[in-house]
């Protein structure tokens, strides 16, 4: 059989597998988005039940509501829980990502497992006129999986840790949720979003 046979059908997979990255990615950014605003809303409700705990109210007029500083605490960490709850919905929406990407990529290696006597080393380490190798993409491919695996992890323990005890926590939480998301952009680079447009174009093998 010859090499041409087996390659087509591994890049056709790898078509498919590009394009769920490329849809799975848009997915990745919007809900990371929607989270942002979340994180900050929580950071600010720490800020206030810092300040709410250090402040006087016995020296103010307020003091004839002695329950006051109570009850406004509770209304406080009601909120803080609601947000925690939305959050928690966005992680499950990242990890729903997470385990799709994975599961694309695992039928990427096991067809490419099947196919690989039949290529021949040469075939997989030869670029094309408008792709590079399929070594080179399938690395490529390891990386991205890998990559949503650690960023979700990362986000997930972020999460995991926050303690009402804890407020200074809390509030560092939006910074700490952007330095993982800074991380996020050397994953996509420009130059392979490019390279997928023109093999779109082509009708050819597609990366991102």
């Amino acid at each position: 059989m010859s090499p041409r046979e087996p390659l087509s059908a591994v890049q056709d997979v790898l078509k498919k597998v590009f394009r769920v990255v490329e849809l799975q990615q848009g997915l990745w950014r919007s809900t990371l988005s929607d989270s942002s605003p979340l994180l900050t809303s929580l950071s600010n409700l720490a800020e206030q039940l810092q300040a709410s705990q250090n402040v006087q109210l016995e020296e103010t007029p307020l003091r004839a509501f002695p329950d006051l500083k109570d009850r406004l605490r509770r209304k406080l960490l009601a909120a803080g829980d609601a947000i925690l709850d939305q959050l928690g919905e966005k992680l499950t929406s990242l990890l729903q990502v997470r385990d799709t990407v994975s599961r694309h990529v695992g039928q990427v290696f096991e067809l490419y497992e099947q196919k690989a006597d039949e290529l021949g080393l040469d075939v997989v380490l030869q670029p094309s006129a408008v792709s590079p190798s399929l070594a080179d993409m399938l690395a490529w491919l390891q990386d991205i999986d890998r990559h949503y695996r650690n960023a979700y992890l990362e986000r997930k323990y972020l999460l995991s840790q926050i303690q009402w005890g804890n407020l200074p926590y809390i509030q560092t939480l939006p910074q700490a949720w952007d330095r993982i998301s800074e991380n996020d952009q050397d994953l996509v680079q420009e130059q392979p979003l490019i390279t997928l447009d023109c093999m779109k174009h082509q009708g050819s093998l597609i990366v991102i």
